[in-house]
């Protein structure tokens, strides 16, 4: 997924060393994301912190 840099669940994992996802899918959903099966996740929040908090 090309918008996962500004989502809210992707973190940095120290453990891996790297970024990873952070939302808790099942593997067969997992699949159906990285084979393509969206357009855009169905799962992607928005992580900006400045629009969240111009909101409130």
């Amino acid at each position: 997924m090309k918008d996962c840099e500004t989502c809210a669940f992707y973190a940095y994992d120290e453990e891996w060393e790297s970024y990873v996802c952070e939302m808790n899918i099942d593997e067969d959903e997992f699949a159906r994301l990285i084979q393509g099966h969206y357009q855009v996740c169905p799962y992607y929040r928005d992580g900006d912190e400045y629009k969240i908090a111009a909101r409130q």
